[in-house]
């Protein structure tokens, strides 16, 4: 509890909840952001901000429905349609479990029907649906090419759909991407024709957006791939590690910059480019690092917070608004980034 010396001084509750004491007083709490439907648990495998939107995208698997959820004042909208279960077993749920945005839709993998969806947040419902060939894990959007990426471990590849220029636009599978020993986690580099995605044991595989194929293979300093994100504009990737660390590549080379270890069973970390802070979800230790990564790439502790067991996930609005998922309550916890 209070792990860091002042940090309630520099990690300030959201929305108006009182600001933590410091290291000799009670350790910072969050706001809890409930998800209708949530209890009994939702695994939470992706969380996301949808810039256009201004929302946060929580899957919320068991519960059947898409959060959207109001990082200023922690609203939620829920969007329903997808497959749904009663009981939440622990791990990662069936149901929808992963979203991004694009073109001004959302896009959802339903791991349950084996769909991929289209969905109008305007309308709140689902538009158009298309099958997977396998079980989905990520699905990403391609601004260069328009295109719609889903990783597919089980088979060891990326699946590639087309958006149709109908409105609402249908998804036509167009490509598999073999990625051996992965795919785990996926984020693509708009501007360089980039994509990058892991291996599971310590490497991270770079794929060509347009040539659809893996250019290179790279260590990266992790014992077990997990979360991954990136800095295009400074050019570093970030790796996630599962046993409790966070390497900072050069995106360019694969270069090893920097590494620092905070907390245990890491799993999906995020990165807000304004501030250059990184934060380091650990399911294990129901901990998140907050990181400053320097102009030249190195990284160093500002704090760590208590969040939940099993809360192994974030995503932030680049607002300073830092989401953590909280599986067993199927809520999330909303932070505010006070850091310098």
């Amino acid at each position: 509890m209070g792990r860091v010396a002042g940090l309630a001084a520099s990690f300030l509750l959201a929305a108006g909840v009182a600001a933590a004491q410091t290291h000799s007083g009670s350790a910072p709490t969050a706001k809890p952001v409930e998800i209708p439907g949530g209890a009994p648990g939702i695994g939470f495998d992706d969380l996301g901000f949808a810039r256009s939107l201004g929302k946060i995208l929580a899957p919320a698997g068991r519960a059947g429905g898409l959060a959207l959820v109001d990082p200023e004042g922690g609203r939620v909208a829920v969007i329903p349609g997808f497959s749904a279960k009663k009981d939440y077993g622990g791990g990662h749920d069936d149901g929808v479990t992963s979203a991004d945005e694009g073109k001004g839709w959302i896009f959802a993998t339903d791991r349950t029907a084996l769909l991929l969806d289209v969905v109008d947040p305007r309308a709140g419902k689902i538009v158009s649906s298309t099958k997977l060939a396998s079980g989905p894990d990520y699905v990403r959007f391609v601004e260069q090419t328009g295109e719609l990426w889903v990783t597919e471990p089980d088979k060891e590849r990326v699946e590639i759909f087309r958006l149709s220029d109908a409105k609402p636009p249908v998804p036509a599978h167009e490509a598999f991407v073999a990625v051996t020993g992965g795919p785990e986690s996926l984020v693509v580099d708009p501007k360089a024709g980039r994509a990058y995605t892991h291996l599971w044991q310590g490497k991270t595989a770079v794929l060509d957006v347009k040539a659809r194929r893996v250019v290179a293979t790279w260590a990266n300093g992790c014992k077990g791939s997990r979360g991954i994100a990136l800095d295009p504009a400074r050019g570093y990737l970030f790796a996630g590690c599962a046993e409790g660390k966070a390497v900072v590549l050069e995106a360019a080379t694969g270069k090893e910059v920097s590494s620092l270890s905070s907390g245990s069973g890491v799993d999906i970390i995020d990165y807000d480019a304004k501030v250059s802070h990184l934060y380091l979800p650990g399911g294990r230790s129901a901990t998140m690092a907050v990181l400053a990564v320097s102009a030249e790439g190195k990284l160093s502790l500002l704090g760590e917070v208590d969040t939940a067991e099993g809360s192994h996930c974030v995503a932030t609005d680049g607002n300073r608004n830092v989401f953590v998922c909280d599986p067993k309550r199927g809520r999330l916890l909303l932070f505010h980034d006070a850091f310098p």
